[in-house]
């Protein structure tokens, strides 16, 4: 991994003091590794500090073949699976703002300044959060206390986004609801309606909305 290609993130402390540790211990892992490598850093090398104005934080990235891209919540487009999470994502949106996508590639949100960040960067084939604890709490931490000085909009979807997210200054905009996951979803993540609430925020603040289609 090229420090180089993280652009404003490479002086994050996590890159010097866990990453060594984390990367050794994913060449240890026996069952194939989501995303791959060569994209596990994608959400930070898309989005750069000063770019972001929205903040969505996943869980840990999906862990079936093909699936994962290194954006949270993001799949690669022409993936023949289930979209679960993004699907429901999708749903809201054509809700929301009467918006239907069909790319589930996410990286038009990145560019538009949507960091899409997981809380955990990497998981095993078959073993969801199966490397929660390996150590990217720490990356989340780091990159969230960069973030927070200036004011941003915050999509805090389930429980694992919120612990991660707490503590926030108060001049942010955060939005929370339930996970998106077809196990949760109908708990609240329908009907929140992110998407227009972000953009009216943004707007009232002076800037351009994201174009979420």
């Amino acid at each position: 991994m090229s420090l180089s290609r993280l652009g404003g993130w490479a002086d994050l402390p996590f890159f010097t003091e866990d990453w060594p540790r984390i990367a050794q211990a994913l060449d240890a892992e026996q069952r194939p590794v989501y995303p791959p490598a060569a994209r596990r850093f994608r959400a930070l090398e898309r989005s750069q500090p000063d770019d972001v104005r929205v903040v969505i934080l996943g869980q840990d990235p999906y862990h079936t073949p093909g699936k994962a891209d290194g954006l949270a919540f993001s799949i690669p487009n022409g993936f023949g699976g289930r979209l679960d999470s993004l699907g429901n994502i999708f749903k809201e949106l054509q809700s929301d703002l009467n918006v239907t996508r069909e790319a589930t590639d996410l990286g038009d949100w990145a560019d538009q300044g949507v960091l899409l960040l997981n809380t955990a960067l990497s998981v095993a084939q078959g073993a969801a959060g199966g490397h929660t604890r390996l150590g990217w709490d720490r990356l989340v931490a780091q990159v969230l206390t960069r973030l927070d000085a200036q004011p941003r909009a915050f999509l805090l979807w389930g429980g694992t986004a919120q612990r991660a997210a707490a503590g926030l200054a108060p001049h942010h905009l955060v939005l929370t609801s339930a996970h998106p996951s077809p196990l949760s979803a109908y708990r609240g993540f329908f009907g929140s309606r992110p998407f227009s609430k972000v953009n009216a925020w943004l707007q009232e603040r002076g800037g351009p909305p994201i174009r979420w289609g």
